[in-house]
């Protein structure tokens, strides 16, 4: 099979890594990574991406500017060797710079080709029954060239199983994942949070440093296919517990706001990693950073998250002070102001563009002087 994982855009070269990383060679395009596999894959992709979004398989490809061909080029794949009769199977539509713009129109065509399809290979005449197991369906349109995937994930890949509370403006686990993933951080290094809200970096680096694949503890969508092979999963998860590690880590993750490093225990504690990180209560301009050679990642408010940005550009004037009595140590802030610099004190080694959700961020890379 043809398989795509998307991601956020800006972290394509992450998921890459990550599969090669699995094995898998890989073709990447904007938002998304192709790869080859069979059902296991499936499986293992879903399993232990920690920065992608979901794993859809690619099940037709052709080029359509009228409806007419879209119907017939839908109608044209073998349904039949991926729906049971009773599947339940929802369209979604994506078209970009294409002669089919419609995108209500879109879905309507695809569904009605698959239905079309179905009746006549399992001669039913009448609506199909769509009680069973639900197969997700996208037609993605871009400058005319189809793709029609289905997807494997369900929920999103950000959802782990283990975060039960969180603050007002969450980052999602794969993008906290990402973000590690984007510096030189390695377990045997201390590793500072130092505005941890719920506490999502700080969980994400310690599952990452023992080897705690991502997906161990929730459901995916092609457990409920009835052609795939349930064994094959059960088998991918023993052997994750079997691989997991027990590190001497030096995480420190810290709030000012006692009740969200309550959150944030709550979460690590979920997450299987309470005794790996040292949670403190504790303003950021108090903050007291020892030892060398290790790595800061923040996600200070900005934009929606603090209405009052001469507070935010405060902080980041705290941020600057603290961590310039840390030179050996590399940073990584993740900020909408594209004032940033200014008021932190110091310009970017390295600036990123990413989407954390709609909002367009900058990550600052400061990275570390060494010693002599």
């Amino acid at each position: 099979m043809k398989l795509i994982a998307t991601m956020s855009s800006g972290f394509e070269s992450i998921t890459a890594r990550e599969l090669q990383d699995l094995g898998y060679k890989t073709q990447t395009e904007n938002g998304k990574v192709y790869f080859d596999g069979e059902q296991e894959d499936i499986a293992k992709a879903n399993l232990w991406l920690r920065s992608a979004d979901r794993i859809k398989i690619l099940i037709g490809t052709f080029k359509a500017t009228t409806f007419d061909e879209l119907f017939e080029k839908v109608h044209a794949i073998a349904w039949d060797n991926w729906l049971p009769l009773n599947a339940a199977f929802p369209i979604k539509a994506r078209t970009v710079k294409s002669a089919l713009h419609s995108e209500r129109d879109i879905q309507a065509i695809t569904k009605k080709a698959i239905v079309n399809k179905m009746a006549d290979v399992y001669m039913r005449r009448g609506r199909l029954p769509e009680s069973g197991a639900t197969f997700q369906i996208e037609t993605r349109i871009h400058k005319d060239e189809v793709e029609v995937t289905i997807d494997t994930t369900g929920a999103s890949l950000y959802k782990r199983g283990y975060r039960q509370e969180h603050g007002l403006a969450p980052l999602k686990e794969n993008f906290a994942a990402s973000m590690i993933l984007l510096t030189v951080w390695h377990p045997n290094m201390p590793f500072v949070d130092p505005t941890t809200g719920s506490g999502t970096i700080a969980i994400e680096a310690a599952r990452l440093a023992r080897n705690i694949a991502p997906g161990i503890q929730r459901h995916f969508a092609f457990e409920d296919f009835d052609w795939f092979d349930s064994k094959l999963l059960e088998n991918l998860k023993k052997e994750a517990k079997a691989g997991e590690t027990n590190p001497e880590l030096n995480i420190f993750a810290s709030d000012i706001d006692g009740s969200m490093i309550d959150i944030a225990k709550l979460n690590a504690h979920d997450a299987g990693v309470l005794h790996d990180i040292n949670f403190k209560q504790v303003a950021l301009k108090d903050l007291k950073i020892e030892g060398d050679d290790g790595v800061v990642i923040a996600n200070p408010p900005y934009g929606q998250r603090m209405s009052e940005i001469s507070k935010v550009r405060e902080l980041y004037k705290e941020m600057g002070t603290v961590f310039d009595t840390i030179p050996t140590w590399s940073k990584y802030i993740l900020t909408s102001d594209l004032e940033f610099e200014k008021y932190y004190g110091q310009k970017a080694t390295k600036k990123r563009k990413l989407y954390n959700g709609s909002i367009r961020t900058d990550y600052y890379q400061y990275w570390a002087t060494r010693r002599h």
